[in-house]
């Protein structure tokens, strides 16, 4: 797979949208794939429904004892664009680390984020998740898409990451989020 030393991801959602399932849905993946270091986990401020939430992901092939928040990280998954108004989601982002965005707007982001300093990968994972019916209270569920995406750009196979969701639900609901997997890891672009 050619993954080797520790890499950390930094999750930027809003309450409510996942941040923290996709989190421990990659860990799932990320073991399944090999990987024996794997960690996922929230952090807890003042928790609501649509306020900005942050979730954190490690892994190794060799266990990892490290237990801390991630300062530094090799990526930024962010779930909402939104956010980039509100937090400043490349904080500690490692020089040519990776931002995973959903974003139907590549051109917005991109005068935000600096793609001089930065990988910048976009995918529009709310269109996928109207598109499968993936809708919880009106809202759209985007974690399961932006983890196919993460898969493409980090290099986790996404056959684990379909098995991971599958393990996580049954049914049609199962089958949706998996296709929404399959359909931001073919829709995800790097925009430079």
């Amino acid at each position: 797979m050619g993954i080797s030393g520790v890499i950390e991801i930094r999750f930027h959602g809003r309450g409510g949208q996942g941040a923290v399932t996709a989190a421990r849905l990659l860990a799932m993946a990320a073991y399944k794939a090999g990987f024996k270091g794997v960690q996922a986990y929230p952090f807890f401020g003042a928790e609501r429904r649509g306020a900005p939430v942050v979730a954190y992901f490690r892994m190794s092939k060799e266990l990892v004892k490290l237990h801390s928040m991630i300062k530094n990280p090799d990526a930024i998954v962010v779930l909402d664009d939104s956010l980039l108004d509100v937090v400043d989601v490349t904080s500690g982002l490692k020089e040519c680390g990776k931002v995973i965005i959903n974003t139907s707007s590549p051109d917005k982001v991109k005068e935000k984020i600096d793609t001089n300093k930065f990988k910048l990968y976009c995918v529009d994972c709310t269109s996928i998740a109207l598109d499968l019916g993936l809708v919880i209270a009106g809202i759209p569920v985007v974690n399961t898409a932006i983890l196919g995406a993460v898969s493409k750009v980090i290099g986790i196979p996404v056959e684990n990451v379909v098995d991971a969701v599958k393990e996580s639900w049954r049914g049609s609901v199962a089958e949706k989020n998996a296709k929404a997997v399959l359909r931001a890891y073919d829709s995800v672009k790097e925009v430079s």
